[in-house]
């Protein structure tokens, strides 16, 4: 079945690049608007090796990547602990869930600006902007998790004289990685969703960059490039949590 599927998919592929390069050869549209396959592959090999502003296409990935890990990184680390404390304790959830839940619905570029006002244009407003960002999806995961946790495991558990830590530590904290992975997953695209809004403001790289500068010279062959290179690192990545999320909670699923 899942061969099935993989096939299903690579020929859904196959056949919008055939439609493509036929719309394009045909010029059916303006190539100005919408480039050939050769035109956004010419690119990509010109600027895998002249670079692109006068920049390596490395740099450009690796501030990306940089931006993107560090914001990770950090809403991991805080979101977690926070989540959980917040699902298991109601003062905890009484003090941070609102003030949460009042930013969480905001789109990024309306607090943007102020964290550049508070912080300047450098790397700082633009990782804590994916950071705000990431920070949400994976909260409210936890919250979520520990809230569908069944309590009978952990009724269970006390009335053997468990104690709290050993509760957490086997039971609370295990029962939800499910949640918490899939939190991940689902801040990673809100980031990357957030990507270019953070490099389109006073940045002179990343391949958000290179798009929202491409777009201002109707260079659509630079622009369809960073689109493709943004989907194809997503995938990557979720491609990624998912191996990690099967081999460490390989219970999920499963009666």
């Amino acid at each position: 079945m899942r061969r099935k599927a993989r096939l299903t998919t690579i020929c859904v592929w196959i056949i919008l690049l055939v439609i493509w390069f036929i719309v394009t050869n045909l010029k059916l549209i303006s190539p100005i608007l919408f480039p050939s396959p050769q035109d956004v592959w010419l690119t990509f090999t010109n600027i895998l090796i002249h670079g692109y502003n006068n920049i390596p296409f490395w740099e450009h990935l690796g501030i990306t990547l940089f931006r993107l890990f560090s914001a990770l990184i950090l809403a991991i680390i805080t979101a977690v602990p926070l989540g959980l404390a917040s699902g298991m304790f109601e003062w905890v959830h009484a003090v941070i869930d609102s003030v949460i839940q009042f930013y969480r619905p905001i789109p990024p570029l309306a607090y943007y600006t102020i964290l550049i006002l508070w912080l300047g244009i450098g790397e700082s407003s633009k990782i804590i902007l994916l950071y705000l960002a990431a920070f949400a999806p994976i909260y409210i995961a936890c919250v979520e998790g520990v809230h569908h946790l069944n309590r009978d495991y952990i009724l269970s558990a006390k009335s053997l004289g468990a104690r709290k830590w050993s509760v957490f530590k086997w039971i609370i904290f295990p029962g939800t990685l499910p949640d918490i992975f899939t939190g991940i997953r689902t801040a990673m695209g809100v980031s990357f969703s957030t990507l270019v809004a953070a490099e389109m403001v006073a940045s002179t790289s990343g391949i958000g960059w290179m798009v929202i500068d491409a777009s201002k010279y109707l260079k659509s062959s630079v622009m369809f490039l960073g689109i493709f290179i943004l989907g194809g690192l997503g995938l990557f990545l979720d491609w990624i949590l998912q191996l990690l999320e099967g081999k460490l909670i390989f219970w999920k699923g499963k009666e």
